[in-house]
């Protein structure tokens, strides 16, 4: 038999199968002694396991650590449920009065880094273990209070929380038991109904609120339906349902308003004067559209707020210039994620009014796109014949728009769509002559900008000669604005002077004006002292305002052609043509 066949031996060989069936010992190999010998030297150190604190004779020291660290290990016990469990499972192994098995009960417990446990683990002197093992036990009493301080923190939150939550939750109960308070969802439906409880809501529309109340009524307040149709509630319940302003019907009284607001625009203010005349003789309250178109600067979108406050309504504005999207006055249908009501029902509902004054600002810079055209959109908004019935695609419902006074403003009317323009009663307004910008600014631009810049009157001196300086050689367009600008500017350093104390009261002449405004950016009027022959003055036309140009004649030689054919006259022909110069 070889060696590694069988079973091993309780002496280290192994047994071989002999044909008998029995077995026979086989003896261990010997190995040679080739392999090198260690010889370790071993010292024991005294056993201080068994020696109890009190037996330590002098060493009182050590007596003095055991008891504190008991003291410690009970503290730590009321602390810390950990210490507390596993002292309950290892204490009935332990006996607390022997020194050196209560430094490795704590030790083991301990809750220290691996460094400070081998440190106490290789340490030999029994005092300074002990030592070692209190600093232990002091981190981590320390780290228990700051835990427990942390639990009864979060704890008293929880608790505080929850009482408040399980007191007001009774509060409930008992205020619905006394009929004091309903739950949410009939709360919400109140307050819809006390929102129509003034409003006169036509019978078809009550009918949608109705249907919606009691379909909001058989939701679920977590359900998504639920939101959808409660906004959808508010809209509808926030339009002003039969609920006016009563216009004004003193006449003097708009004329004097309308009078303190602007100066000239004489063909508006006669057109609003004569709107409320007719107000006034049918006994009802109706709406117009009218669009004033002219050159910027000339007062076409203040006028609106004028008009409304000499009519006694509300006032509304919005600017159509760069719409694209048909929904921002149409609204969006309530099937998509975050749709609104258009434009008309908002201005409805920030009013609360049913007959306010609506100014659709810059109507001709609408744009079109693959959205639609809000041009066409507003062929509906702006028919008398059809805006009684306007159906927002929001609502769904038809809104009566037809007691809404439109003002549109415009400074061209050839990019306006005809079937639009049709729909409007157009007003121009040319702009203002040398005379009336020099009221305007009397009465008008000099006091604002006394009022924004902070400069009183008496520490500023500004002339008529001035203004006209400013008018005639500065401001040549149709408007104000640039004027307002100039005027500005001059109150703007007249004020950082006075501020400097560099002048106590800043005078405003025609030699120091440059010094204010720069030198003027139009020297004459005319190119020419006398005209010359061939040459005549005219006048242009733009949406920008007007200007003067001269129109030139010039001569050319007649074309000398084929003498056969009789058409060669020579040179030095007639005139036959004009060129324009613009100068």
């Amino acid at each position: 038999a070889g060696i590694g066949e069988g079973a091993p031996t309780e002496t280290g060989g192994r047994l071989a199968e002999t044909s008998e069936g029995g077995a026979t010992p086989i003896p261990p190999p010997i190995l040679p002694r080739t392999a090198p010998l260690f010889y370790v030297t071993i010292d024991t150190f005294p056993d201080q396991a068994g020696v109890r604190y009190d037996q330590f004779g002098d060493k009182h020291e050590i007596t003095a650590v055991h008891q504190e660290i008991i003291v410690n290990m009970k503290e730590l016990l009321k602390t810390s449920y950990y210490y507390r469990e596993h002292f309950e499972q290892v204490v009935k192994f332990y006996n607390l009065d022997y020194p050196s098995k209560l430094a490795d009960l704590v030790s083991g417990m301990s809750m220290g880094s691996r460094e400070e446990l081998q440190r106490v683990l290789a340490e030999e002197d029994l005092f300074t273990r002990l030592k070692l093992v209190l600093q232990l036990m002091k981190n981590d009493l320390e780290f228990a209070r700051l835990q427990l301080k942390v639990n009864q923190e979060v704890e008293e939150k929880v608790s505080k929380d929850q009482r408040r939550y399980m007191l007001m939750e009774q509060l409930k109960t008992i205020k619905r038991e006394l009929g004091l308070e309903k739950d949410e969802k009939s709360t919400i439906i109140q307050s819809f109904r006390e929102a129509l409880k003034d409003k006169t809501v036509p019978e078809d529309i009550n009918k949608v609120i109705e249907h919606e109340l009691s379909r909001l009524q058989s939701l679920e307040p977590s359900s998504s339906e639920f939101n959808v149709c409660r906004t959808y509630l508010e809209w509808l319940t926030s339009v002003p349902w039969g609920v006016s302003t009563e216009d004004n019907v003193d006449i003097n009284k708009a004329a004097d308003i309308l009078n303190e607001d602007h100066y000239g625009l004489e063909d508006v203010k006669d057109r609003i004067l004569e709107f409320m005349a007719v107000n006034i003789l049918k006994g009802q309250v109706q709406g117009k559209i009218m669009c004033l178109v002219g050159p910027p600067g000339v007062g076409k979108t203040s006028i609106g707020q004028s008009v409304a406050r000499a009519l006694n309504r509300k006032f509304y504005r919005f600017s159509l210039g760069g719409l694209y999207d048909v929904a921002e006055l149409r609204g969006h249908r309530r099937t998509y994620v975050g749709a609104m009501p258009g434009k008309m029902v908002q201005a409805l509902k920030n009013t609360q009014v049913d007959n306010p004054v609506v100014l659709l600002d810059e109507v001709d810079k609408m744009g079109r796109d693959f959205r639609g055209d809000p041009s066409s959109a507003l062929l509906e908004i702006l028919d008398p014949n059809q805006n009684s019935t306007f159906r927002d695609h929001y609502l769904d419902v038809p809104l009566d728009l037809s007691k809404i006074l439109f003002v549109c403003t415009a400074n061209t009317s050839d990019t306006i769509p005809a079937p639009l323009l049709d729909r409007m009663e157009i007003i121009r307004i040319a702009g203002y002559v040398f005379q009336e910008k020099m009221k305007i600014a009397e009465q008008y631009l000099v006091p604002n900008c006394s009022r924004d810049s902070g400069v009183k009157e008496e520490q500023i001196e500004l002339k008529g000669e001035v203004l006209g300086k400013l008018v005639r050689d500065y401001a040549r367009e149709a408007g104000v604005r640039s004027l307002l600008k100039l005027i500005e500017k001059i109150f703007r350093k007249a004020a950082l002077a006075i501020v400097r104390k560099e002048e106590e009261t800043v005078a405003i002449s025609l030699e120091n004006l440059p010094k204010f405004v720069g030198q003027p950016q139009f020297h004459s009027e005319r190119l020419f002292e006398e005209t010359p022959p061939g040459v005549v003055r005219g006048l242009a036309w733009t949406q920008m305002g007007g200007a003067t140009l001269y129109v030139e004649a010039t001569g050319r030689a007649a074309f000398v052609g084929d003498e056969e054919d009789g058409e060669g006259e020579g040179e030095g022909g007639e005139d036959e043509g004009g060129e324009e110069e613009d100068e």
